[in-house]
């Protein structure tokens, strides 16, 4: 699994090393199922940050069924984003609507319907650098905000000293070495 705050290069990286792994099979989410397109709907508006958790903790339970058929045909599953997302986004979300600190539900949730990553590569960068990647679009999304970003980057913080899993990555390096360094680790614990 492949984490981080937009901007980070982990889309980048996922697909780098999907490429160089044979037996790899890449999937993101939000997925391209109609819970998927239902959660990118959900994008530019007004809608509960606990819907928009709620619809992604739906598309991952069926994205989470497939992840498992892949592994069982033993497949390399390369996953952009997953449920440390929803935990570290929505929290944020949450918490910036004055809703409270929910990470401890949202965790209990998300775990309950996905699977435990054999690795998750949590993609560190400063929010403003991540930012500055991303400024080229012509559109930002709700969640491309600067505050809202390190919001959400304490909250992968928080869930990677809970889980060993989780290993820190410096994405403000160049994408040829992000991607050496990630290949190296799988093949140092023979993933």
């Amino acid at each position: 699994m492949l984490e981080g705050i937009d901007g980070c290069g982990k889309s980048s990286v996922a697909k780098a090393v999907a490429k160089a792994r044979p037996k790899a099979v890449l999937t993101s989410e939000p997925t391209d199922s109609w819970m998927g397109r239902a959660v990118r709907r959900g994008e530019g508006k007004e809608t509960s940050p606990y819907t928009d958790a709620l619809l992604f903790m739906a598309d991952r339970a069926q994205h989470t069924d497939e992840i498992a058929s892949m592994l069982r045909k033993g497949k390399l599953v390369i996953c952009d984003r997953y449920y440390h997302s929803t935990v570290a986004y929505q929290t944020a979300s949450l918490k910036l609507k004055g809703l409270g600190d929910n990470f401890g539900w949202l965790l209990e949730a998300n775990t309950r319907i996905s699977l435990k990553p054999d690795i998750t590569f949590l993609f560190l960068i400063d929010p403003e650098t991540a930012l500055a990647r991303i400024g080229y679009r012509s559109e930002l999304s709700r969640f491309e905000r600067l505050d809202f970003l390190k919001e959400v980057q304490r909250n992968y913080m928080r869930l990677a000293r809970r889980d060993r899993t989780i290993v820190r990555m410096d994405a403000s390096a160049s994408l040829p070495l992000v991607v050496e360094r990630v290949l190296a680790i799988l093949k140092e614990r023979n993933l």
